[in-house]
C-alpha cells in the first residue's frame, strides 16, 4: 500500500458503538503517536456525529501524553451542542485507560458572508523550482543532521519542498519564519471532510520547529526535548488537495521552555485555505556532569 493509501485507511475510524470509534497507526518505527494523526482522527471521529452539511471550521486540541503506536487508540465523543447553524463537539482520545488528547471542534452550515483574506507572501520561488527532500539529501549529504536526513528518508503520505535551506544545513541564527510547499504523496478523494482531515494532519508538520531558528537550532537536536502542547485550526476555505499549497509560517515568541508559532495555508493560486496556531514544548535537557 502507498503511504498516501495507508493514511486514507487510517482516517477511516472503526465504529465501536453510539459516540465511540476506534483508530490505528500506521505500520512505522515511530517512537510515538504523530500529533497530526491524532488530531485528524479526532476530527474525523467528531464528523462521524455531525449532519453531512455542517463542515468544520475551528477546532483546538491539548497534547496530554504521547501515543502508543502498537496499541488502538479509542475517541470518545460528546455531543455537546446541536443548534440552527453551529453544531460543537469534544472529542477525547484514550490508551491504557488514560486520556492522551483531547479536541473540541465547531461545525457550521454553509453561509454568505464579508469576505475577505491577507495575500499570500511575495516572491517565493515555485514549488517545481525546489529540489525535494530526497534530492537535497543527495546533494547535501552529511551536511544535513542525522535526525532531520532520517525523517527525510522516510516515506511519508506528505511531500514537502522547503524555500530556504540554510535552517537544515547550517547553525545560523535567522529569522524566525519559513515558507514551505507542502503537497500529499497521491490523490485524496473528492470528500470535503477527507479533505479537511488531511488538512489536519498535514498542519502539525514542521510548525514546531520553526521556533527554533532564532537559535541556531532544530526539534531533532539531541539536547532538546519537543513535542506539541497545544493545537488549533481555521477551516477558511474548502480545497481539493490537488496541487501544492503554501505553507507560511513564523515565531513570534519561544519562553519558558515552550515555542509558539503560526501558519497560514495557501492554495496555490493564493487562496487562503486555513490558519494554525500551535505551542509546543522546547526544553533544553540538562547535560550530564563531567
Amino acid at each position: 500500500m502507498t503511504a498516501i493509501g495507508e493514511l486514507l485507511t487510517i482516517l477511516d475510524l472503526e465504529k465501536l458503538e453510539h459516540n465511540l470509534f476506534r483508530g490505528r497507526s500506521p505500520n512505522v518505527e515511530w517512537q510515538r503517536v504523530f500529533g497530526g494523526q491524532t488530531i485528524a482522527q479526532a476530527l474525523v471521529a467528531a464528523q462521524r456525529t455531525v449532519e453531512p452539511d455542517r463542515h468544520v471550521h475551528s477546532l483546538h486540541g491539548y497534547f496530554m501524553r504521547p501515543g502508543d503506536t502498537k496499541v488502538p487508540i479509542v475517541y470518545e465523543v460528546d455531543r455537546i451542542r446541536d443548534g440552527g447553524s453551529f453544531t460543537t463537539r469534544r472529542v477525547v482520545a484514550i490508551q491504557h485507560g488514560q486520556a492522551i488528547f483531547s479536541l473540541e471542534a465547531s461545525f457550521q452550515v454553509e453561509e454568505r458572508g464579508l469576505d475577505h483574506q491577507m495575500p499570500m507572501p511575495r516572491d517565493v520561488p515555485e514549488p517545481d523550482t525546489l529540489m525535494s527532500q530526497r534530492a537535497l539529501l543527495e546533494k547535501f549529504g552529511e551536511a544535513v543532521p542525522d535526525g532531520i536526513r532520517r525523517y527525510w528518508e522516510r516515506d511519508r503520505p506528505i511531500e514537502m519542498r522547503p524555500v530556504m535551506l540554510k535552517h537544515y544545513t547550517s547553525r545560523e541564527k535567522l529569522d524566525p519564519q519559513q515558507n514551505m510547499w507542502i503537497r500529499t504523496t497521491g490523490p485524496v478523494p473528492a470528500d470535503r471532510r477527507i479533505q479537511a482531515a488531511v488538512l489536519a494532519y498535514l498542519s502539525d508538520m514542521t510548525l514546531l520547529d520553526t521556533s527554533t531558528f532564532a537559535h541556531g537550532r532544530a526539534i531533532f537536536d539531541r539536547d532538546i526535548q519537543a513535542a506539541s502542547l497545544d493545537h488549533a485550526m481555521w477551516f477558511h476555505r474548502p480545497c481539493a488537495l490537488d496541487d501544492w499549497l503554501l505553507y507560511a509560517q513564523d515565531s513570534p515568541s519561544s519562553q519558558g521552555a515552550r515555542g509558539f508559532t503560526r501558519g497560514s495555508l495557501f492554495s496555490r493560486d493564493g487562496t487562503l485555505i486555513a490558519s494554525v496556531a500551535q505551542e509546543g514544548l522546547i526544553r533544553l535537557k540538562q547535560q550530564p556532569a563531567r
